[in-house]
């Protein structure tokens, strides 16, 4: 794979990018005019879905930074995207082109005075793993081994502008309008920033590392903040494999069990006695060891659930709520998704939508041991997705619903729901963690 000796920074340069590549997306509309004269609509739409997930996510690639990390997080939305992008963009999870070895030097000099090989005793300028934020190098020190994160030069003085061209895409594919829609705006670029704070991120590695130690067939690495700065994050190498690379192949219901457990176990651990959350569960994010532990890894999306949030949410979960129509009413309008000036067409149209999505939803937790590995259920959210996406009257409706805590509660929930049929785990016990 090709490096990169330089991102583009400013604004116009990276809004120069974008133009770019809405040229090369109004070709590929112009081919698919062109194709439907010769192919059925689903093969030209196939074709079209397919070139410009590759446009767009070519020059996503090179800009790096929050745009990158926002094609992360729509490709866990599998339900909303076509396939074509969902397949491309995940590709931001753990496999982009990386800085130069020249680039990386500069950056160590920035924040440390000194080259990475005057610090550890080996250090490899070849990157074994990019992303969206921040690649990672492998280092040694006093026979300790070493994963060195570096963050690209410039994202985090970009996010905003980033945000600002991501917007006007965003507000048509969701639907988004109303004068607050710009709280959801605001909680992803204050997410965004918080991640681009290496010296946060290791406070909450440390104290969710400290938090969560205890959980059974769960590992993380330790971090090193004398070998840390606001750009540089060091911590153990650990060893392991992606979660996708495992799940490829496994086919040990044991192990499959044993590790969707401790993943199930590590997420409800947080969201029900932490009241915080790591809101980034993709496969990139957690390795398997040769024992089929899970290692967890990058604490720098850490959600925090607050309690007038906590409460509703998860009384939605219990069926004598959402089958009551007051007390689902009640709890509608409490986490923002019903609105004292909805109009009657608009409050029947949500209520339905919701009672049907969290109906499906919240399935898991009426059970005392649940299957992840059930295709029924997951297809049935496919469709669910499917069906909604599609919706003439829901595209006439004012999308902009619900608390801004939802964003990176339902990417949790939605991220882990994925996971855990990734691993095909199947008896696992919901409730478990009240035992730990």
């Amino acid at each position: 794979m090709k490096t990169l000796d330089k991102i583009p920074t400013s604004k116009i340069q990276r809004a120069s990018k974008l133009v770019t590549t809405g040229a090369k997306v109004g070709v590929n509309y112009l081919k698919y005019y062109g194709d439907k004269l010769t192919k059925s609509e689903t093969e030209a739409k196939d074709r079209l879905n397919k070139n410009n997930a590759e446009d767009i996510y070519d020059s996503l690639k090179e800009l790096k930074g929050s745009a990158l990390k926002v094609a992360q997080m729509l490709s866990m939305e599998k339900s909303i995207l076509p396939q074509a992008y969902v397949e491309k963009f995940s590709l931001a999870q753990f496999s982009v082109p990386p800085l130069s070895a020249p680039l990386v030097q500069k950056t160590f000099k920035k924040y440390f005075g000194k080259s990475p090989n005057e610090i550890f005793d080996t250090f490899n300028l070849n990157s074994v793993n990019a992303a969206s934020i921040g690649q990672v190098h492998y280092a040694e020190l006093d026979s300790r081994k070493l994963a060195v994160k570096i963050q690209y030069p410039g994202v985090a003085d970009s996010i905003s502008t980033d945000l600002a061209m991501v917007k006007p895409i965003a507000i048509k594919m969701f639907n988004i309008k109303g004068k607050d829609s710009d709280k959801y705006f605001t909680e992803v670029e204050n997410k965004l920033i918080e991640e681009t704070n290496y010296l946060l991120e290791m406070k909450q590695s440390k104290a969710m590392v400290s938090a969560c130690k205890h959980i059974p067939n769960l590992k993380f690495p330790k971090y090193y903040e004398d070998l840390s700065s606001e750009r540089i994050i060091t911590m153990d190498w650990m060893v392991g494999e992606h979660l996708s690379e495992f799940t490829a192949y496994n086919k040990d219901q044991v192990k499959a069990d044993k590790i969707g457990q401790a993943l199930w176990d590590f997420y409800m651990y947080q969201m029900h006695v932490l009241r915080k959350v790591h809101a980034d569960p993709h496969p990139g994010n957690f390795l398997i060891s040769k024992e089929a532990e899970l290692i967890a890894l990058d604490f720098g999306c850490i959600k925090e659930v607050p309690n007038s949030f906590y409460v509703p949410y998860f009384e939605l979960a219990k069926p004598e709520v959402i089958n009551n129509p007051v007390l689902f009413s009640q709890k509608m309008h409490e986490l923002e998704i019903l609105k004292e000036e909805d109009t009657k067409e608009e409050t029947e149209f949500f209520s339905a939508l919701f009672y049907e999505m969290l109906s499906l939803f919240t399935k898991p937790f009426h059970e005392e041991t649940f299957d992840f590995s059930d295709p029924v259920f997951f297809n049935q959210i496919a469709e669910l997705g499917e069906k909604y996406s599609k919706s003439a009257e829901l595209r006439k409706m004012n999308g902009n619903r619900g608390s801004k805590h939802f964003i990176y509660i339902n990417r949790t929930f939605f991220g882990l729901y994925n996971l855990m049929f990734d691993l095909k785990s199947k008896d696992i016990k919901i409730n478990n963690y009240l035992a730990l």
